[in-house]
């Protein structure tokens, strides 16, 4: 890491703390590796107290601090109150598509992967299949919520302004009980994810497909009831403009095209309970 230009670190979950020259700190993980020639100081969140998980009967609130570590025990654990929530299943998957060691991990937080915004976030993947609603707040005071689909606007841009802090996600409890279905594909055995497609239908038949990783930001798409598979066809190629389609070292546009077609397909089929088609 190369963080010379840092004079200060500041413990404090105020944002009216933050000024020009400042970086929010969390796990840190992304931003010791990338460094900096233009950071003052760090206010550092470790301190902050959030609780990391809370249930409610509105669902999951997931804090900004909360890291993989802890996530991923709270959906092995499943304690009685989300006992309801099937959804909970993609939380192993999610976590293990960070291909990094348990070190890791401990330090990496929800809101910091949410908040870097690469499009092969799983964070953002699993926030954004969850309707996930981040909490945000400024350096004026003011705070609003805003949806996951619509913080993550580009490869490494956000809605976040000026000093705005990620407070937390919330899961709504509908999406939780829902039934889901997930695929997920690199280049490589240990690569970095160019496609991660989440589906899932909720208690009232709705059926919502969300499209991360082979596209630069997050795209969702929502039915009243399960599409056939022209329909859904229609729909992916109508919301995912080519331009849309990431382009890197992980996987070329044309690529994660046809394997996001193939996939949601097998999503659709899948939650539909279609009989497998099996090669002769």
């Amino acid at each position: 890491m190369d963080l010379n230009t840092v004079e200060e670190l500041v413990p404090t979950s105020d944002p009216s703390d933050y000024r020009a020259g400042d970086a929010w700190l969390a796990g840190g993980t992304v931003l010791f590796s990338n460094g900096s020639s233009t950071l003052r100081r760090l206010l550092d969140l470790s301190g902050a107290g959030w609780e990391p998980l809370t249930v409610s009967g509105h669902g999951l609130e997931i804090a900004a601090t909360c890291t993989i570590t802890q996530l991923h025990g709270f959906a092995a654990a499943r304690p009685p109150a989300a006992a309801g929530w099937p959804a909970l299943d993609l939380v192993h998957p999610c976590c293990d598509a960070f291909v990094a060691s348990h070190k890791v991990w401990n330090v990496s937080t929800v809101g910091g992967n949410l908040c870097t915004a690469l499009p092969a976030g799983p964070m953002t993947a699993l926030a954004a299949a969850l309707d996930g609603r981040a909490l945000l707040l400024s350096p004026a005071g003011t705070r609003r919520t805003l949806a996951v689909t619509e913080l993550v606007t580009g490869d490494g841009q956000t809605a976040l302004t000026c000093g705005e802090l990620l407070r937390s996600i919330s899961l709504p409890a509908h999406a939780l009980a829902s039934r889901t279905a997930m695929r997920r594909q690199s280049l490589t055995t240990l690569g970095r994810s160019a496609v991660l497609l989440i589906g899932r239908v909720d208690p009232d038949g709705a059926f919502v497909l969300t499209v991360t990783a082979a596209t630069i930001r997050p795209i969702q798409l929502r039915f009243d009831q399960l599409p056939d598979a022209p329909e859904l066809r229609r729909a992916l190629d109508t919301a995912i403009d080519s331009s849309l389609y990431h382009d890197d070292v992980h996987g070329l546009p044309e690529w994660r095209r046809f394997m996001t077609e193939q996939f949601s397909e097998e999503i659709r089929s899948e939650l539909a309970g279609e009989p497998e088609e099996r090669s002769p």
